[in-house]
Parts: C-alpha cells; sequence; structure tokens
C-alpha cells in the first residue's frame, strides 16, 4: 500500500435508517481532512477477508444520504473471537487477522457503526491497539451514553403512521387492535409511538403486565362509549412471572429471536373483554425505508464527529449525542449496558396521567 492517511470504516448489526447518511459524512470528512477512505463489507467479515473491501470516494456516496440500510452491508456471521466456520460447526477466533488487516491497510482510525454486539466487539479490538471509533446504531434507542440513535425516530415515525392507520379500521369493526414493534430489551418505540399514536395500553419490557388490568382498561373505554382499543406491545414485553415469546432459540453468533407476544396478547385480551382482537406485527418495516429528516441530520453529524476523533487521534471512543452537543465518551463505558426506560421518566408519567395503561 502506498504510504498515505487512510481511514476505514464498516456497519454492523441490523440495517436501520441513517447508516448510509454516516458512511457518507465519514467519506466526506476524510477527503476534507485529507484521507483515503476504505469500505470494508459486511461488518468484521471484511477484515477477515481483505478482499470484501473497497476505496469510497465522494462519488460513490453521492446521493445516498436519504436511502435506508447500508452499501457496505452487514454480517449474521458474529463476532471474530468466537467465529463460526461455513458449517456453523466450527468456530475459531479470528481477531488476530483482523488486527493484521487493519495494519496492512495502514489504518489510522477505523470507524465502527454498530450496536451493542458490534461496539462490544470494538471495544475488545480496542483494548488489543486497533484505532477504534464508535458509532452508536439502534432503532431500539437503547445503547448507554448517548441520548439518542439514529433509525430510532425513523422506527417511530412509521410505528406512529400504522397505529395512525389501525384506529380506523379498529373503530370501524369496534375491535382491540395490538400492534406489536420491535424492542427487545427496551420499550422506547413501543412508548414512543404509543403516546404519538394515542394506544390505549402500552406493554413495555420493563414493566411486567398483568393482562386483566389491560383488559379493565378496555372495558372501561366501552363504558363511556369507546367501543375499540390500541394496545401496542414491544416484542420483549413479559407477563408478571412470565417469560419474553421466543421464536428462534439463539445459535452462535445469534441472539434468540423474538416474537409473537403480540398474537398472545391478542387472544387473551378476546378472553378476557369479549371483543374481537386483531395483532399486526410491524417487524422489519420499522428498520427499512428512508430515514426522516432528524435522522440523516443525527447521522451525519455522527459521521463527521467520528472523522474529527480519528484525525485527533482520540480513539476507544464512541460518539455520543448529548444535545446541544456531540461529546465522546468511552467506549467502555457502555459494554455489557443497556439502556431502559426509567419507571420514573416524565413521558411514563405522562402516559399514566392521561390514562394509558401499563398492565401493572
Amino acid at each position: 500500500m502506498p504510504d498515505v492517511k487512510r481511514v476505514g470504516v464498516m456497519t454492523g448489526g441490523g440495517d436501520a435508517p441513517g447508516l448510509n447518511a454516516v458512511i457518507r459524512a465519514v467519506v466526506k470528512s476524510a477527503a476534507g481532512f485529507g484521507y483515503e477512505c476504505i469500505g470494508f463489507e459486511d461488518s468484521f467479515d471484511g477484515l477477515i477477508d481483505p478482499s470484501r473491501s473497497r476505496t469510497l470516494t465522494r462519488d460513490d456516496v453521492a446521493g445516498i444520504v436519504r436511502i435506508g440500510g447500508t452499501i457496505l452491508g452487514t454480517t449474521n456471521r458474529g463476532d471474530p473471537f468466537s467465529y463460526p466456520g461455513q458449517d456453523g460447526a466450527e468456530v475459531r477466533d479470528r481477531s488476530t487477522r483482523c488486527v493484521q488487516t487493519v495494519r496492512e491497510f495502514g489504518l489510522k482510525g477505523l470507524v465502527v457503526i454498530g450496536g451493542d454486539g458490534t461496539l462490544t466487539i470494538a471495544e475488545r479490538f480496542h483494548r488489543l491497539g486497533m484505532p477504534i471509533v464508535g458509532v452508536p446504531k439502534t432503532i431500539d434507542n437503547d445503547i448507554v451514553g448517548t441520548n439518542s440513535c439514529f433509525g430510532f425516530d425513523t422506527a417511530v415515525a412509521f410505528a406512529t403512521e400504522a397505529i395512525d392507520r389501525l384506529h380506523t379500521t379498529a373503530a370501524s369493526h369496534r375491535r382491540v387492535m395490538v400492534v406489536e414493534v420491535m424492542g427487545r430489551y427496551a420499550g422506547w418505540i413501543a412508548l414512543y409511538a404509543g403516546l404519538a399514536g394515542g394506544a390505549d395500553a402500552i406493554l413495555i419490557p420493563e414493566i411486567p403486565f398483568n393482562l386483566e388490568r389491560v383488559a379493565a382498561c378496555v372495558r372501561e373505554r366501552e363504558r363511556f362509549g369507546a367501543r375499540f382499543s390500541i394496545v401496542v406491545v414491544a416484542e420483549g414485553a413479559a407477563p408478571i412471572g412470565g417469560t419474553v415469546s421466543v421464536v428462534e432459540q439463539a445459535q452462535a453468533g445469534r441472539l434468540e429471536r423474538l416474537g409473537g407476544v403480540g398474537s398472545w396478547v391478542a387472544e387473551q385480551l378476546e378472553g378476557l373483554t369479549g371483543k374481537e382482537s386483531r395483532s399486526v406485527v410491524l417487524g422489519h418495516l420499522q428498520r427499512g425505508g428512508a430515514p426522516t429528516a432528524f435522522d440523516r441530520v443525527l447521522a451525519t453529524r455522527f459521521g463527521g464527529k467520528a472523522m474529527e476523533l480519528v484525525n485527533h487521534g482520540t480513539f476507544g471512543m464512541m460518539v455520543a449525542n448529548r444535545p446541544p452537543e456531540l461529546v465522546a465518551v468511552p467506549l467502555a463505558e457502555m459494554v455489557g449496558k443497556t439502556k431502559q426506560v426509567p419507571l420514573d421518566l416524565d413521558l411514563v408519567k405522562t402516559a399514566r396521567a392521561i390514562g394509558i395503561s401499563f398492565g401493572d
């Protein structure tokens, strides 16, 4: 490789609206600082197999700010420190190969864009001497240290629109409509979309629920003339004394897949209230599509700040949104933690004050 200033960028974990906006900002900011930018495809797989990398220029990122997904791809293969073979049986430590790739490319810094799993791996690589800067990405908004993550606003906006549409059909048929949204360990999407969409009950992982209390809310609405109800439930919500709904057990490099709580809640509420109940699962629709203006701006700010940290040689840090500023926080401070909805949050208090049930 020629002796030039070079920075790398990759995306990992589930896709989120705004990933391409971050990549674009990194590439364009890098060019402004005099760096060549290398994009590593399919997350850490691109470090394990350097042939899955390419130089990114301003032309390569032109127009992608409005496009969902990621031009660099993501991976389901998992952790380089415990990397499954092609057949899924053999597990090897490929971290040394990743470190070697960074050295071979002469990277001054590597910008890793991802959620808690990806950033946890990035923090391990930083301890091995890799010049890492992290950018938090999750539609669940559950990464510790940052007020918000790009993708969350887009997911909430879509979920709110879906709830708006369900209001009309619920009212027409006098049904209970249960809307299952993403939120494995934290109920931020359910809380925000439920409030914005006028839900009557919101069930989140932080508050184990009793469905009889939700049914009581539905019956109370019936008594004052509202013959339909909207219930928003996060995929990780669970009843008091119960467990989350799992549709696929965890595998090597992959968490268990949650789902099904919405249909279960609808079935139970129909029996408890006598009202016809239906469920809708929004699923990956929340991840797709163009990012909102807010997410485009936040993602662009994240990318620019990440490149600023690289240029200053500030590594082992994650870019964080602490309004009105973006700051750098140590990656080590977010490892192994989840930002859940505080039970005394003003949004929770407001929801309770206007009569929304949390099933507790």
